[in-house]
């Protein structure tokens, strides 16, 4: 096999599929045959054109669970056979200051999976050898990818601040991401309050591990939840500001609005309720590879999966169109291997 097929963008939603010569990986990353990847709200930089230069072609797509079959010159660490996953960070350098300091997350070398360097929407993909996960047993490659990405940056987000066991904590939009922050919540112990938008999603968001469902459409959930005592922490998954501006008024004393919805619009804050409670709005992007291998062996450890709809990777446009179009239930997920 010298060639491989995959998906690249161009302009603003221009997905074509395309036949690509295989290569040797770059000294100090690998190649690896893509078995799944999943479809994130985050591929709109590259399908929507939200990049530096959109006529450059790029292969979207960071959710990338495979197997290597190729390692690059001083990849030690690493073999063909090795059952890996690629998150958004395509591997930190490890010599720039953040790196130094040990902050890889932050590292300023550091290529962005699916948006600044080629993806997962594809047979064959690359990545640098620090930004790999191994993928252990016992997980589907299907239900692995998500968790790289969605589930990642919610597991990562419960921890930015210390809460005792038994604490309130919030879930504010019961989707992608919510939906898998619930579980994390749930399995770490804490009382878990789910906030949305009616009434439908209450069933679910029960089972999926909430003691209270909020409903932000008929109840303002910042006085719900400091009704409840006040929550340690809310981790905001939802795409829009305005949603998140009520929330801070439900936060605990020290308590943390973390904020991993990406919106379009500003969130907006009175002074005096982060004065008065000490209270804290953080942001919060994913986590290091080595973090994402701690996130799989407790997912598995726990049960937690992600919901998923699978397509096969000929379908990659069908399905970044049902990703973006808020329908699917709740994440999509290309199977590559089929």
């Amino acid at each position: 096999m010298s060639t491989y097929q995959a998906f690249e963008a161009t302009g603003t939603r221009n997905l074509r599929l395309v036949e690509r010569e295989l290569t040797e990986p770059a000294p100090g990353q690998v190649r690896l045959r893509v078995e799944a990847c999943g479809v994130c709200h985050t591929d709109v930089l590259a399908v929507e054109g939200l990049r530096a230069d959109p006529s450059q072609p790029i292969v979207p797509g960071h959710e990338i669970v495979g197997v290597i079959d190729a390692v690059g010159a001083g990849v030690t660490a690493w073999q063909p056979g090795d059952r890996v996953g690629v998150g958004f960070l395509n591997g930190h350098c490890g010599q720039c200051e953040p790196c130094r300091r040990g902050d890889f997350v932050n590292c300023t070398d550091q290529a962005h999976t699916g948006t600044s360097t080629d993806g997962g929407y594809a047979e064959v993909a690359y990545a640098r050898a620090s930004g790999l996960v191994r993928v252990p047993d016992g997980i589907s490659a299907i239900d692995a990818a998500p968790l790289l990405c969605a589930g990642l940056t919610t597991f990562k987000a419960l921890q930015q601040g210390p809460t005792r066991a038994g604490a309130l904590v919030a879930v504010q939009g019961i989707g992608g991401l919510g939906h898998l922050a619930l579980q994390y919540a749930r399995s770490l112990g804490y009382r878990v309050a789910a906030v949305a938008r009616g009434t439908e999603k209450e069933e679910y968001a029960r089972k999926l591990g909430a003691h209270e469902y909020i409903d932000s459409s008929s109840t303002d959930p910042g006085a719900a939840l400091s009704a409840l005592g006040g929550a340690a922490i809310i981790v905001a998954t939802a795409s829009s500001g305005s949603s998140m501006n009520p929330l801070v008024r439900g936060l605990a004393p020290n308590g943390r609005l973390v904020v991993v919805g990406a919106a379009p619009d500003p969130l907006t804050v009175a002074t005096p309720d982060l004065i008065f409670g000490t209270r804290a709005i953080v942001g919060s992007l994913t986590g290091s590879s080595i973090e994402n291998e701690d996130n799989l062996a407790f997912s598995i450890a726990q049960g937690i999966r992600p919901s998923v709809e699978v397509m096969p990777f000929t379908r990659a446009p069908e399905a970044y169109a049902r990703m973006l179009s808020g329908e699917a239930r709740f994440r999509v997920v290309l199977d590559t291997a089929a």
